[in-house]
This record gives structure tokens, C-alpha cells and sequence, in this order.
């Protein structure tokens, strides 16, 4: 069952277009959860990726798919360490990011959702800031994420991100495996 999920919501990610995409899943068993989790993670640590439990509610999961070498990238960029300690990030570590997102996904559980989330998923830090100062209004335009800075630059990327699911998806229903589709970093 995640595989599917994998190719229809993670194909920019698999393909090392993207730093990471995030998706939610139902799920029957925590026991199978668990373990599909594990699999997927042993299968993608070598080309690179990981597959991250972050949030378990009564019958669904929120999974992250990511490239940590990317995330860590993403996180030295200029701006993006001090816009985080804004909400209690206190280190450039991929993994320790990570921890403390999914404790704030844990805390907000019923209030909300961390917007800093943007900058986990490799959105440009322009693009986070203006759409938690706009409350989500005002975008320039929307595609993968709202848009407040650089609409010419956000159109390209969501045309590649969509020809990427696109193909892959047809390779899978052709017969490739998740893992064949899979780019190494």
C-alpha cells in the first residue's frame, strides 16, 4: 500500500528533484504501519532517502519522505536556522530538526499545523515567511506550495515536479518497481 502512495505523492523526492514531500496514509494496523515503515527505510537508505513516521492519529499516518543530505542543505541556507528558532529549532542538525518537528506536530495536534514545515519540504524560505505573515492569503500564485516571491521560478518547478509524477507513475503501472525509479544521492 505505501508503495502506491510513494510514486503518487513522492515521485519529485524519489527522483532528487525535491528535498522531501509529505503525505498522509490510512492505515489498518499499527503493526503493519510499523513494518512497511521499516521496510521502505531500509530499501531507500541506500539510495539515499529516509522514510519518517511523523504523526500517528486514530487511522491515518502522515508520512515523511525526504533527502536528509538536502534538508541539512536547506537548513544552512541563509535566514533559515533563525527563522526556525523562532519556533524552538535550536540546531542545523537534519535529525534533530526533524525530532523537535515532530514534537511540534504532537503539540499542535489539535490547533494547527507548523508552517515552518515549507522549509522541510524544500520551499523557498520567502515563500514560508509570506505565507505564515499572510495567514495563507494574498499568494501570487499556488501549485505544490503558495507563492510569494519568485511565481516564474515556483510555475517551472511545480510543470517539472508534475511531468516527474506523471512519468514515473506510468513506469510503475508499466511494471518498475519504486525502488528502479528511485535516483541515488
Amino acid at each position: 500500500m505505501l508503495e502506491e502512495y510513494l510514486i503518487g505523492n513522492c515521485s519529485p523526492t524519489l527522483a532528487s528533484l525535491k528535498t522531501a514531500n509529505l503525505f498522509s496514509m490510512p492505515y489498518t494496523s499499527e503493526e503493519e504501519l510499523t513494518e512497511q515503515i521499516a521496510f521502505w527505510n531500509a530499501q531507500m537508505k541506500e539510495k539515499g532517502l529516509s522514510v519518517i513516521l511523523l504523526r500517528k492519529r486514530a487511522a491515518t499516518a502522515l508520512v515523511y519522505v525526504c533527502r536528509k543530505t538536502r534538508l541539512q542543505e536547506n537548513i544552512l541556507k541563509p535566514g533559515v536556522l533563525h527563522f526556525l528558532e523562532r519556533y524552538g529549532y535550536r540546531s542545523t542538525d537534519a535529525d534533530e530538526a526533524i525530532v523537535h518537528l515532530k514534537e511540534r506536530l504532537s503539540n499542535l495536534e489539535g490547533e494547527g499545523f507548523p508552517h515552518e514545515i515549507g522549509i522541510f519540504l524544500g520551499y523557498p524560505l520567502g515563500d514560508v515567511i509570506g505565507f505564515i505573515e499572510n495567514a495563507g492569503r494574498n499568494f501570487k500564485c499556488s501549485g505544490c506550495w503558495k507563492v510569494y516571491c519568485n511565481e516564474c521560478e515556483a510555475v517551472k518547478l511545480f510543470a517539472k515536479y508534475k511531468k516527474c509524477r506523471d512519468v514515473y507513475l506510468r513506469l510503475w503501472q508499466q511494471g518498475r518497481s519504486v525502488l528502479q525509479l528511485t535516483v541515488a544521492a
